[in-house]
């Protein structure tokens, strides 16, 4: 686990982790919203998969780690504030989702957050002392508030074709099949503990790997580079990795790497044995959907941002009249 490998071999260089450890309580309460609580379960949950990035991201965390996680954080505690404020206005429509739906959510969720892996999801359902069961609850609940925002705005211009056409095209990647992507890359592996050099530590090989990568954002030749100092099975094709499919990655690095435009240095990037750089080659991904099998979400889509200023003036008067208290 990449927490517990920091602990151990990166403590020189971690300086404050003050804050997921307190992101990762789990007996607490992170708010109460009209006396319903919000416990800090629900949000290192959901954090989990950023955290996760963000620490194969910034092997030495820093400043913008810690801008980027709190702002993580706020969002999501801000998103089940929200839900919950929802949730109360609307309790006695009685509104329903059919578990089908349901499942077929979860199912998308741990295929785009976890790679489809899912002991690598249970396992972090587990770490926050929630069960499936309960992140369904988590899950229709969210289902449903979508479903009741749609309907409390409801009176919203109807979307017309060529702004259907139009979010669909800018959305169209993201409801891909991502377990069909695959990427063709270079990388160059610098493990924490190197046999052939007794004396280098986790410090020593993350500052060697943060060199390489200064060497080729100058211009340095990646396979060259790759050849002479990769200490993997790849090194001898200049860390070249054809057609390999999303779901043999690790989902945090899959996320940076797929994001990453072609032809950019990536790393140095953490992982469970040390330090990874990627030059990007090229992309395949997943089918998406056509538009006809999607056309109703896309259309919500379109409802919500043409009365986006409407929902927020009614959620800001909502959260006025409800009372909150966040807790450290």
């Amino acid at each position: 686990m990449i927490i517990r490998y920091l602990a151990i071999l990166l403590a020189p260089l971690v300086a404050n982790t003050t804050a997921f450890s307190q992101a990762v309580e789990v007996n607490g309460i992170a708010a109460k919203v009209n006396g319903r609580v919000i416990t800090k379960n629900e949000v290192s949950f959901m954090l989990s998969p950023v955290y996760a990035q963000l620490a194969t991201q910034f092997p030495r965390r820093g400043p913008e780690f810690e801008r980027q996680f709190k702002e993580a954080r706020d969002k999501i505690l801000e998103e089940l504030i929200d839900r919950q404020i929802i949730l109360d206005e609307f309790k006695q429509i009685g509104a329903s989702i059919r578990p089908s739906l349901i499942d077929d959510e979860v199912k998308r969720q741990m295929r785009e957050l976890y790679n489809g892996d899912e002991k690598k999801f249970r396992k972090e359902l587990k770490k926050s002392r929630l069960t499936m069961e309960g992140y369904r609850t988590m899950t229709k609940e969210k289902m449903v508030v979508q479903s009741m925002r749609a309907q409390q705005f409801a009176d919203a211009p109807p979307p017309l074709p060529n702004e259907i056409q139009k979010e669909y095209n800018e959305i169209k990647s993201t409801l891909r099949d991502t377990s069909k992507d695959k990427i063709t890359f270079r990388k160059i592996f610098i493990p924490a503990a190197d046999p052939e050099s007794p004396l280098a530590t986790p410090e020593t090989q993350l500052a060697h790997a943060e060199n390489l990568t200064r060497q080729l954002n100058q211009g340095k030749d990646f396979e060259e580079i790759a050849k002479a100092n990769s200490k993997d099975a790849f090194a001898t094709e200049g860390g070249l990795q054809e057609g390999l499919p999303r779901t043999d990655l690790a989902a945090e690095f899959a996320a940076i790497i797929f994001d990453a435009t072609d032809g950019k240095i990536l790393g140095p990037l953490l992982d469970s044995r040390g330090f990874t750089i990627v030059k990007v080659i090229e992309k395949n991904l997943g089918p998406a959907p056509s538009l006809s099998k999607v056309r109703e979400m896309i259309e919500q889509r379109v409802r919500r941002k043409k009365t986006s200023a409407q929902y927020d003036r009614w959620i800001k008067n909502r959260r006025k009249r409800s009372m909150i208290e966040i807790r450290d």
